[in-house]
């Protein structure tokens, strides 16, 4: 398993998308940023020593994920159940992609209804909201004085 397996597996999900924030560190959200999408995954592509992958476990899984070799608390993100692995196979391959669908699943439950009701659209209306929505927030973003 590696990252761009990883990549592969999910954004082939319902609804996910991709960026790239906080240095070199792929996140993956159900929905976009700009309608409220929530973050599942995080890929550390710099494999800095905190961790090759994190994402969300849930409540139910956690203390049983963490009980796995090179499995422990996400920096950051332990408080809302969060787990990263060590190295790529702490955890088995199958195992990882269903924890990832899983992950999706539960933040996709937890989203406001109205980011629910964009996903539900029609692809091009859903664009074409997501569009005006980021340009909307562009426009809101304060300009330096300098």
């Amino acid at each position: 398993m590696d990252a761009e397996q990883v990549r592969e597996h999910v954004l082939r999900m319902p609804h996910v998308e991709e960026t790239m924030q906080w240095g070199a560190n792929l996140v993956f959200r159900v929905g976009d940023k700009a309608i409220g999408g929530k973050m599942f995954a995080l890929v550390d592509l710099d494999e800095d020593g905190k961790g090759v992958i994190s994402f969300h476990a849930g409540q139910e899984r956690y203390a049983e994920l963490l009980e796995h070799e090179g499995v422990f608390p996400a920096p950051y993100m332990a408080r809302i159940f969060w787990v990263a692995l060590e190295r790529w196979d702490a955890i088995p391959r199958r195992e990882l992609l269903e924890l990832l669908g899983q992950a999706r699943d539960l933040v996709y439950a937890r989203l406001p209804k109205r980011t629910q009701d964009v996903l539900a659209l029609p692809s091009t209306a859903r664009k074409k909201l997501i569009v005006e929505r980021r340009k909307l927030l562009a426009s809101r973003k304060p300009t330096s004085s300098r």
